[in-house]
């Protein structure tokens, strides 16, 4: 069994815990089935005390996950360190399963600002002490991307130093409609504070117009479709008319030729 889980702390302060769920085969670990309909329970511990957070059932892919508020009450060590679980209790078929993380709460701030008309990308991120004191986050590793059609595009990989990291954002990169570009600040998997994504959006990319191809109207170069359609029914009418009528015409021509002969030789 392979029981995975993660936090999330997403844009808007909200907090999402994610547990993977996925049956291995023991001969062939590449043969891998996800565990459907498992319920996941998540709790906060500290020491003997655990407290609910949520529960969730695995997707078809094998993945529970619920969402916390902002506002989120967590116990905490000395350290300022939230314990998150995710627990499966078992069934008769499958073993329990648990998996614990330990991270601190850090508050990323992304910003978009023009210094000495460069646009610039500034990041900064602190943790809180049990006193509420700012803890300038060190020796982080941050990945600066943005929104692109299909996924995010990284455009700078760097490091956070003295709580801040910032760089000078790159020229020509295209925008919505609206010439807005939005920008992520992103770390990873990191053993202090999990998954963090912070956003922002500015009217810094190249404005990307849409043109819509012209559709073919009466008015344009090309006519409508139906209007073939209909023309070409037209055509093959009249034509068809033609060749009937010569067709008959023919016919007509032959039997009276032959009606003549056969009055003659009476």
């Amino acid at each position: 069994m392979r029981f995975r889980f993660k936090s999330i702390k997403q844009p808007d302060g909200s907090r999402i815990l994610e547990a993977s769920f996925v049956a291995t085969n023991k001969k062939d670990r590449k043969d891998r089935v996800p565990v459907y309909e498992a319920d996941i329970n998540f709790l906060n511990v500290l020491g003997e005390e655990k407290v609910p957070l949520g529960a969730s059932k695995t997707s078809k892919e094998g993945i529970a996950r619920i969402t916390l508020p902002e506002d989120q009450y967590y116990l905490k060590d000395e350290e300022g360190r939230i314990t998150l679980m995710a627990l499966f209790k078992g069934t008769e078929e499958l073993d329990g399963e648990e998996e614990e993380i330990s991270i601190k709460d850090i508050h990323l701030d992304l910003g978009l600002i023009e210094k000495d008309s460069i646009k610039t990308v500034q990041v900064k991120a602190h943790t809180l002490d049990s006193l509420g004191v700012q803890i300038p986050v060190e020796e982080t590793d941050i990945i600066i991307s943005v929104e692109g059609m299909l996924s995010k595009m990284i455009i700078d990989e760097g490091t956070i130093e003295e709580g801040g990291y910032e760089f000078e954002m790159p020229i020509g990169l295209p925008g919505d409609v609206n010439g807005n570009i939005t920008v992520y600040a992103i770390i990873e998997d990191h053993d202090d504070y999990g998954d963090v994504v912070q956003k922002n959006t500015e009217s810094w990319g190249i404005l990307n117009e849409q043109h819509k191809e012209d559709e073919n109207t009466l008015w344009s170069e090309a006519a409508p479709i139906w209007m073939y359609v209909v023309l070409t029914i037209l055509l093959v009418g009249i034509w068809a008319n033609f060749v009937y009528t010569g067709i008959h015409l023919f016919k007509i021509k032959k039997e009276g030729e032959e009606l003549e002969l056969k009055t003659e030789n009476e």
